[in-house]
């Protein structure tokens, strides 16, 4: 890879922005293409599949010519706004699936090494901790405190950022009320319905285990949803 090539792709990769490297396997001759450039790209329709699938692999040009495209998303990060128990149960289930987990809560009797071995923890404000962190379309962001003052922040944060995920603990009456307060907030029901609440696939869970297994399923289902669409219509 030529040096400016390399380059342009580790400052889109350290911004946390996706990127793919297109190259002619006949003559070795790459170039980078940034998320942001895909729509003006002459391959743009195959290279957002390839950025949807996350998956490098062979593609074919206008004249059948075969390229390979390398495929450079940011990793996802889980962010649980919550030091409850469902965020102890979750926290060794996310590391399991690869996924880097920051939990963030001001309660610092909730927010110990303690409880949360091994994890980052932010006790802090959802406002100034994600304000800090940064959030992005790579991010799936959980409110599991049943706090307004707590989740509401974290929701309108992640609302705006557009988060790849973003689910919040509560009730159907719960989540009612927070959707009024959503409106107040300037977001419209198309925002609004982006909120998985209650949170996590209904599979029944009870205990603080089950419901983290049902939210961590619901975020692969939800970040996978564009290789499950190809499947069903293949």
């Amino acid at each position: 890879m030529r040096l400016d090539t390399l380059t342009a792709l580790n400052a889109e990769r350290a911004a946390r922005r996706p990127a793919l490297v297109v190259t002619d396997p006949s003559d070795g001759r790459q170039r980078l293409v940034r998320g942001t450039e895909i729509d003006a790209d002459p391959l743009a329709s195959v290279l957002r599949e390839k950025l949807a699938s996350g998956r490098s692999g062979l593609i074919a040009d206008a004249d059948a010519r075969p390229l390979f495209v390398a495929v450079h998303a940011p990793p996802v990060r889980l962010v649980a706004v919550g030091a409850v128990h469902i965020t102890q149960a979750l926290a060794p289930m996310a590391g399991q699936l690869g996924l880097d987990l920051t939990v963030i809560d001001p309660r610092t009797a909730f927010a110990t090494p303690e409880r949360f071995p091994n994890v980052r923890l932010v006790a802090e404000w959802p406002d100034a901790a994600l304000e800090t962190l940064g959030l992005d379309a790579y991010t799936a962001l959980l409110a599991l405190t049943h706090d307004p003052k707590i989740d509401d922040p974290a929701l309108i944060a992640a609302l705006k950022a557009e988060c790849a995920y973003v689910g919040a603990l509560g009730s159907r009456k719960t989540h009612a009320r927070r959707v009024e307060r959503l409106r107040q907030a300037g977001f419209d029901e198309e925002d609004i319905a982006r909120i998985h609440a209650p949170i996590g696939l209904d599979i029944g869970a009870v205990s603080p285990a089950e419901i983290a297994l049902a939210i961590l399923a619901q975020v692969v289902a939800t970040l996978r949803r564009a290789r499950i669409a190809a499947r069903a219509g293949a």
